[in-house]
């Protein structure tokens, strides 16, 4: 039985998953084992994986990759979803402010910081990628560091100070840290 998905794409964002001559549609196709189909008339993309593939998932993950494409990311950063252990979460604006595009734009200000700052550090204390593109907040990043990043962004949102963010973030970095470290210590026969 072959599995299919297809989802809309920002037209914008088409020509980034087509790639150069190609090529990074086909390497979603090999290393997912999937054949993608791209309508760049109205940004549908229709992904459907080959005969007996090895992951019966990869559908699904090839989905997901082109779906990070679509909201920001760069195809290496999308990429990282080929992980098991990587995924990806997109906060909707316009499900949380409506159709405000003044409280978007401010938001999304709040979020990338002045100079890109906020964001480069929830991505840095995270290790996790942040795009904010149209009205979404996406992050691609391991389940625990995805969870910490995606309460700062939704502290931004709800109208934390920024100093507020950053010290929940240092602090979440030392637990990550700390949680590393105790995972290598030699218990005691």
């Amino acid at each position: 039985m072959k599995a299919k998905e297809h989802i809309k794409i920002p037209m914008a964002r088409i020509a980034v998953i087509i790639g150069k001559k190609g090529e990074t549609k086909k390497k979603i196709e090999e290393l997912t084992q999937t054949s993608i189909e791209i309508d760049s008339k109205d940004g549908l993309v229709y992904i459907e994986n080959i005969p007996d593939p090895e992951n019966p998932l990869a559908v699904w993950k090839a989905r997901d990759i082109i779906k990070a494409i679509g909201r920001g990311f760069s195809p290496e950063k999308a990429l990282r979803l080929l992980d098991d252990e990587t995924y990806l979460e997109i906060i909707d604006l316009t499900a949380i402010f409506g159709r405000n595009t003044n409280a978007i734009k401010r938001i999304k200000g709040r979020i990338i910081g002045e100079a890109g700052k906020t964001r480069r550090l929830i991505e840095e204390l995270t290790e996790n990628a942040l795009s904010v593109y149209g009205n979404t907040v996406s992050i691609i990043g391991p389940l625990t560091n995805l969870r910490i990043a995606k309460k700062a962004v939704m502290m931004l949102i709800e109208g934390a100070s920024h100093s507020t963010v950053y010290q929940f973030l240092y602090k979440k970095r030392r637990e990550l840290k700390k949680n590393r470290t105790n995972l290598w210590k030699i218990a005691p026969y």
